[in-house]
């Protein structure tokens, strides 16, 4: 199954991420590692949010991303959710559907 991390950023994101960038960096690095992350990149145009995907048998993953950030911690997220990704077309879909016969 997919779940779908979202976070809203603060209005001054870009300026006050650089003394946290490398922890949060590791830390998605790490769930990348772990088979748990499978993208995850900052919204841009404006930079106001943020989206990673996350794979597994339930939201644990990225929750526990979520909540050990150093970019929420610090106030730099305003707001974060965890949804699930119902994923139905591409190579890496959890749940591939196919068009029946026509």
């Amino acid at each position: 199954m997919h779940y779908l991390l979202f976070y809203e950023l603060a209005e001054d994101y870009m300026e006050r991420r650089a003394p946290l960038r490398d922890g949060h960096l590791s830390l998605a690095w790490q769930a990348q590692e772990r088979g748990e992350l499978v993208l995850a990149g900052a919204l841009s145009e404006p930079a106001d949010g943020a989206v990673f995907l996350f794979q597994g048998s339930g939201p644990e993953a990225a929750r526990q991303f979520a909540e050990a950030d150093p970019y929420v911690s610090n106030g730099l997220v305003t707001s974060w959710q965890v949804r699930p990704w119902t994923t139905v077309v591409g190579d890496l879909a959890s749940n591939p559907v196919r068009p029946g016969p026509g």
